[in-house]
């Protein structure tokens, strides 16, 4: 068995900036990839300390950018963006921000899409794929209530 060479502050410092330059990180994330590292917990606090001084780290700037790009791209409901958050340790009013900053416009679009997308496969005027059209938005984190509507303005 080969063991590693710990890395030291300065080094596991630059990588985890050079990490969070590249892309929005959270803390927490930041914490798994030193923790892999081998890096002591205190230096691990100290270096996410510094990184949050100096905005390479923001739990909320990274909880806004993760909500929009969940929707936008994965076509993800709030219910399901909350849940993905609150595993990444963000705090619940870091994470209730992201989601009101959200576009209402885009979300409806994404729900939309979502919801065609997946009635085409089925047959509306059958209860069980109603129910299954349902469940299916249900996992993808979507609100009953604006399922309940899509689901109504699709069978029109």
């Amino acid at each position: 068995m080969i063991r590693k060479k710990p890395i030291t502050k300065e080094a596991a410092l630059l990588r985890m900036a050079d990490l969070c330059a590249r892309g929005e990180r959270c803390a927490s994330e930041i914490r798994e990839k030193l923790r892999k590292l081998m890096v002591p917990s205190s230096t691990a606090n100290e270096i996410i300390e510094y990184l949050e001084e100096n905005r390479y780290i923001d739990d909320l700037r990274f909880a806004k950018a993760y909500a929009r790009d969940k929707v936008r791209f994965s076509g993800w409901g709030r219910n399901k963006i909350r849940m993905a958050l609150a595993v990444k340790r963000i705090s619940s009013s870091e994470i209730r921000e992201a989601l009101d900053e959200l576009d209402e416009e885009e979300y409806l679009l994404s729900l939309t899409k979502a919801a065609e997308a997946k009635a085409r496969t089925l047959d509306l005027t059958d209860y069980a794929d109603r129910a299954k059209l349902y469940r299916h938005l249900a996992s993808r984190g979507f609100e009953s209530g604006l399922i309940s509507k899509a689901i109504r303005e699709i069978q029109e």
